[in-house]
């Protein structure tokens, strides 16, 4: 990957440490992989192009998620798109195997592709199952992209989730996010993290506080210019070009951390990208599909069913204040990165 500006490296003033790679890649173990679809150029030709479109894969645990599901909770801003899976992430606190992130019309080739993926990598895991409800989210690229085509493959899938890994991120137009806009702007990914350091209420002064990171992808398709709004400067009102009268588009975001949280609270943690994305400007519009996942990688191994009863660790609700803030601090920093670390796009 080479060298690329993000908004930070312009001196935006944005709140919070950021961990080393300021990406959701700082949670130990979280792998994402892209599949970045880009060919033609001139007038729509349904079938045959333009094509600026993909894949994103996040895997939470690695290659380990083919066995350890991860505890989620699941929140929808507004409902108007998809993210498969989420009945029962919402009914069993779990999110098993990997997250994909696509265009609208290519959810159902994806879902079914992950599904091929798992069963080619060997048997299903100590619960017998086989990830039969993966988790696939969209937004709608069809201004740049021959979204009717049908250009994503199940060996495009395959590919981000062969080639996920750690360490610092690509962003703006690659992977899912290649054809998308923001605030018409180009639009498309963006990832943000923060240090968290969470002490006893009872605010000791030699208590030594417990170090977590919290980190947020999200791919970025929504909002009018007008609305733009960066660290409190209502930037979109400064620059001319206006095209979109209604508030239209998407934002599908993923929140990883390795704080030991329940469910309830991965889901209010959720719940926080909604502060974050408002603090951009958005107002999450009736065309919006807003719809946010949050995992914890602690407490591995809780569905073996080789043992009754198992040991869960969780932070107290008094002390998620701290997760609370780094989520709301990266959803912000994470659009305004997906705007920079980008390029322009016909």
């Amino acid at each position: 990957m080479g060298k690329t500006v993000r908004a930070r490296d312009l001196g935006i003033p944005f709140e919070g440490t950021p961990g080393k790679f300021n990406a959701i890649t700082d949670v130990p173990g979280v792998e994402v992989g892209y599949a970045t679809l880009i060919s033609g150029d001139g007038k729509l030709e349904v079938g045959k192009g333009p094509v600026r479109t993909g894949v994103t894969a996040i895997l939470p645990r690695g290659r380990a998620s083919l066995n350890d599901p991860v505890y989620g909770g699941f929140f929808s801003l507004n409902g108007n798109g998809e993210m498969t899976g989420t009945a029962w992430v919402e009914e069993s606190g779990f999110l098993e195997g990997p997250i994909i992130i696509t265009n609208t019309h290519s959810v159902g080739v994806a879902r079914d592709a992950v599904i091929a993926w798992r069963i080619r990598q060997g048997p299903a895991d100590k619960t017998g199952y086989w990830w039969s409800l993966p988790l696939v989210a969209e937004t709608w690229d069809g201004w740049l992209n021959d979204i009717n085509g049908f250009h994503v493959k199940p060996d495009d899938v395959w590919h981000a989730l062969d080639t996920a890994d750690s360490g610092a991120l690509e962003e703006g137009s690659v992977g899912g996010g290649t054809g998308m806009i923001c605030y018409e702007f180009k639009g498309g990914n963006g990832t943000a993290s923060r240090k968290i350091d969470i002490r006893l209420a009872t605010g000791e002064k030699n208590a030594s506080p417990q170090n977590f990171v919290v980190g947020v992808f999200l791919q970025a398709n929504f909002g009018r210019r007008p609305q733009l709004t960066i660290a409190g400067a209502p930037v979109g009102k400064e620059i001319p070009g206006e095209v979109y009268k209604e508030e239209s588009g998407s934002c599908i975001a993923v929140v990883a951390t390795d704080a030991p949280l329940l469910p309830n609270q991965l889901k209010r943690l959720a719940r926080r990208v909604s502060l974050g994305l408002a603090r951009t400007g958005t107002i999450s519009g009736n065309g919006s599909g807003d719809l946010f996942i949050a995992f914890s990688t602690a407490n591995p191994n809780v569905v073996n069913p080789d043992q009754v009863t198992h040991n869960v660790q969780t932070i107290p609700n008094d002390l998620l204040d701290s997760l609370f803030a780094g989520v709301v601090q990266a959803t912000e920093e994470a659009v305004v990165n997906a705007l920079i670390d980008n390029h322009s796009m016909t």
